[in-house]
């Protein structure tokens, strides 16, 4: 039997040769769960607003083995001890941490999928993946889900300061042409240390944790949140709002096996059935079904899907006070005479919501500074910039979208 000789490398465009470390990972890749990441786009409708944004899961996951790798390398040469078991865990665990995921990212995490998180269903394909493995991921699925007694470990996973994040925000800076998400990550990963079992920065790298938190507020409000790209999301969860509310009146749809699946399920219940329609369910199922439904005899429906297709999205207002029901019934009256549906369809095309934004969580994990002499402090606390205190605040937003002037 032919014996395949296994890749050993990736050619990256942020960090240029991503190196594969051992047989385990490599089958890992390979396998179809992972290979799903290859269509599930990172940033969820972005690219409407940044063109480039057309980067995905399997791009970022990599990204953050690589980024694993130097870590492990540095607290290993700051005498933190890793085992092998413990290294290939951390590689495994952080290769698998968005396999969970549905299409469009987060997009329609909430709406397509009820009752369950990417995190939870990342969890069920590693408990998966494990069986078919021989219970070789059982250490990573622990540092996982936060149960193994090492806790710095899963920090490394997720965190305040974990490799997700400083993947993603250089390379969603990257792909969007975003500088301020720029950060320097391997400067921030060369200063990591451990302390009482817990993740720390050492102090003299304060500036670099500083510009780390600017940047994630600022790819937050400019980017992640931009208004267009905003819209456009809602739109999106509304089509399938639609879809599945026709379903539900006896509407044959056209639409995938995977897809289909998820329009008619009525139970919260992630089971196995969920699971393996789950892993065939990627972005193309859902530009397909658009396609399809645009022509559908449906107005609605029709008219949601072309928004997608056309980029013909609605109008966006962001801003600090919430809408007056006022300002919205103004729109809605408007949206049901131009289009001639009854109002208590027009939440279709008028609709209200809020975002919020919160750099840097001190309530629940700190990002210590490590100093010479082994004292802790928060970074919030030992900064002299006074913005990094107000980056530790929750600021809300609130949107209303109607349609352009032109629809009505």
């Amino acid at each position: 039997m032919n014996t395949r000789k296994k890749l050993t490398l990736f050619n990256d465009p942020i960090y240029g040769f991503i190196t594969i470390p051992n047989a385990l990972v490599f089958d890992l890749i390979e396998h179809t769960y992972f290979q799903r990441l290859r269509r599930i786009t990172q940033m969820g409708m972005s690219y409407l607003v940044f063109p480039g944004a057309h980067h995905t899961r399997f791009h970022h996951a990599l990204g953050c083995m690589h980024l694993m790798q130097k870590a492990v390398q540095v607290l290993r040469y700051k005498d933190i001890v890793i085992s092998k078991e413990e290294e290939e865990a951390l590689y495994v665990a952080i290769l698998l941490h968005d396999i969970g995921h549905g299409p469009f990212s987060h997009a329609l995490e909430h709406s397509l999928v009820t009752g369950v998180d990417h995190e939870q269903i990342s969890l069920q394909f590693m408990e998966a993946l494990n069986k078919n493995f021989n219970e070789r991921l059982t250490l990573a699925i622990s540092i996982f889900n936060d149960s193994y007694p090492r806790k710095f470990l899963h920090q490394l996973v997720s965190g305040q300061l974990d490799m997700d994040r400083l993947d993603y925000l250089k390379r969603d800076s990257f792909y969007t042409g975003a500088s301020e998400g720029n950060i320097n990550s391997e400067r921030l990963i060369s200063m990591l240390n451990v302390a009482n079992d817990q993740l720390v920065v050492e102090s003299k790298a304060i500036y670099s944790v500083e510009k780390f938190l600017v940047a994630r507020r600022l790819m937050y409000w400019s980017v992640y949140l931009h208004k267009t790209g905003l819209a456009a999301e809602q739109v999106l969860i509304r089509v399938l709002q639609r879809a599945k509310e026709l379903i539900a009146q006896g509407d044959s749809l056209q639409a995938s096996e995977p897809l289909m699946f998820f329009l008619k399920r009525e139970s919260e219940v992630f089971d196995q059935t969920a699971l393996k329609h789950f892993a065939r369910l990627d972005d193309h199922d859902i530009i397909q079904a658009l396609k399809g439904w645009c022509d559908h005899s449906d107005s609605i429906l029709c008219k949601l899907s072309n928004m997608i297709l056309d980029r013909d999205l609605p109008k966006v207002k962001l801003k600090n006070k919430k809408p007056t029901s006022a300002q919205v019934d103004k729109h809605k009256e408007k949206v049901s005479k131009a289009l001639g549906i009854p109002m208590d369809q027009t939440h279709y095309f008028v609709f209200e919501g809020q975002v919020t934004n919160r750099a840097y969580r001190n309530d629940t994990q700190n990002i210590n500074l490590l100093s010479k002499n082994g004292k802790l402090t928060d970074v919030a606390g030992a900064s002299d910039q006074l913005n990094l205190k107000a980056l530790t605040r929750e600021v809300t937003k609130h949107y209303l979208c109607y349609p352009k002037g032109k629809h009505y």
